[in-house]
């Protein structure tokens, strides 16, 4: 049977996707915006500590996953990358610049009339086109550049509303927001569940809107079609009938961190968004799902290890959930990060030590640098904690607002550059 042209993209972005067996009828690609390998690894022993357990033993759902990789994650023009060039090439199989959203490299970032001749086709583009059912989900704003690349095509990630694409380009380029509810190919995405609503209703129609169109893209989308649903809480979500195409808006920027997130509070989990995309999603014609743990990568930004791998969990829980819900012998399950972070897991702490707390020795005893100042097992090459007092080193670093220790002061930590793992399983997995 003839390789589909998604899954030549997946074996370019991503190195081990086979055509040689039957070929999916679902694919779902999960991204942990940040999560590189020492992010796993920390995660890991946080959750088995949690449980109880020493924590080095434990695993997360994904790592057992039978088929694993490792991916580059550099830009064409940048050696450390960032999220619209590492999404862009894992939802094109093309390469692409930093900041720039599935545009071929050769239009500059920022050029509307260059980038609009250079677009890429993405995987979800190809799917509607193939009459699949599509859905995107995310911790982050919908329009945010891992998520946005999926649908839209944009000089500048940051053109996520009207207000911000040049004004001499608007006629041109339409902003990210704008693009997910103008979407042309097939009935349009399917479901779409994340945060951002202050992309999408003009200013004045509550507290934070941004749009200076005064268009309500929400509305809009949800008149364009027979049988679609808008929501913006939980309670809504749930409630929703069987069938119909889904826009769930959940914050004005991005959502909660699964740290601070209230159960109660009007926001689903990232699993219960995963849940619901692919309960609404499967049928005969088949689907393709991005599911995005985006709040991992703005933890690590603010060097804050606790919410960071609490995202990482809930990512994980994610993915067994969508194992739950689906058979391998006829779903690919991917699951990846488009780039890694300066994290660092270092010390010589004994076995068993809290991840999250000060390196200790084995007596239990916390282990000190040359100056006599006790180190966490955590931190970073960069970030904004190293502009912290010294003095302030006796912090509990267990606390979920601890920053951990960076060496370089920055106002936002940054990208690193090494190499992402990624996890298969099921059709074509094989590689």
């Amino acid at each position: 049977m003839r390789c589909r042209r998604f899954l030549l993209v997946l074996a370019v972005a991503l190195g081990f996707v086979s055509c040689a067996s039957a070929e999916p009828r679902n694919v779902i690609l999960f991204v942990g915006d940040g999560m590189g390998v020492s992010t796993v690894t920390a995660a890991r022993i946080f959750a088995g500590q949690q449980q109880g357990g020493p924590g080095e033993e434990h695993y997360l759902a994904f790592e057992r996953l039978p088929h694993v990789a490792l991916v580059k994650t550099y830009n064409v023009d940048a050696q450390v990358s960032d999220s619209a060039g590492t999404m862009t090439a894992l939802v094109t199989g093309h390469k692409a610049r930093a900041g720039v959203l599935s545009v071929a490299p050769e239009a500059p970032r920022g050029d509307c009339q260059a980038a609009s001749e250079q677009e890429l086709p993405t995987l979800l583009e190809e799917a509607e086109q193939r009459g699949m059912k599509t859905g995107v989900v995310s911790t982050a704003r919908i329009t945010h550049a891992t998520p946005a690349a999926a649908y839209a095509h944009a000089a500048d990630r940051n053109w996520e509303y009207d207000a911000v694409v040049p004004e001499e380009d608007r006629d041109t380029c339409s902003d990210i927001a704008r693009q997910l509810v103008e979407f042309p190919y097939g009935d349009g995405v399917d479901v779409v569940l994340g945060g951002g609503r202050m992309m999408f209703r003009g200013q004045g129609s509550e507290p934070g809107a941004r749009r200076q169109d005064g268009r309500d893209l929400a509305a809009e989308w949800r008149q364009a079609r027979a049988g679609r649903h808008y929501v913006a809480d939980a309670e809504a979500l749930m409630a929703l009938p069987a069938s119909g195409q889904v826009l769930g808006l959940f914050s004005m920027s991005h959502m909660e961190y699964e740290a601070d997130r209230k159960p109660d509070g009007g926001e689903p989990s990232l699993a219960e968004m995963t849940r619901l995309a692919i309960e609404r999603l499967a049928g005969p014609a088949g689907y393709f799902l991005m599911v995005e743990g985006g709040r991992i990568d703005h933890a690590h930004h603010a060097t804050n290890a606790y919410r960071a791998l609490v995202d990482t969990v809930a990512f994980a829980d994610a993915v067994a959930a969508a194992q739950a819900l689906t058979d391998p012998e006829e779903t690919l399950i991917l699951v990846t990060a488009d780039h890694s972070h300066t994290f660092t897991i270092a010390g010589y702490p004994a076995r068993g030590s809290p991840i999250l707390g000060f390196a200790t020795g084995p007596v239990g005893a916390p282990l000190r640098d040359q100056n006599g100042v006790a180190y966490t097992t955590l931190g970073y090459a960069n970030g904004p904690s190293a502009l912290l007092a010294a003095k302030d080193g006796e912090q509990d670093p267990t606390h979920p607002n601890y920053l951990q220790r960076a060496l370089h002061p920055m106002l936002a930590e940054t990208h690193s550059g090494e190499d992402v793992p990624a996890y298969a399983l099921g059709v074509g997995a094989e590689g």
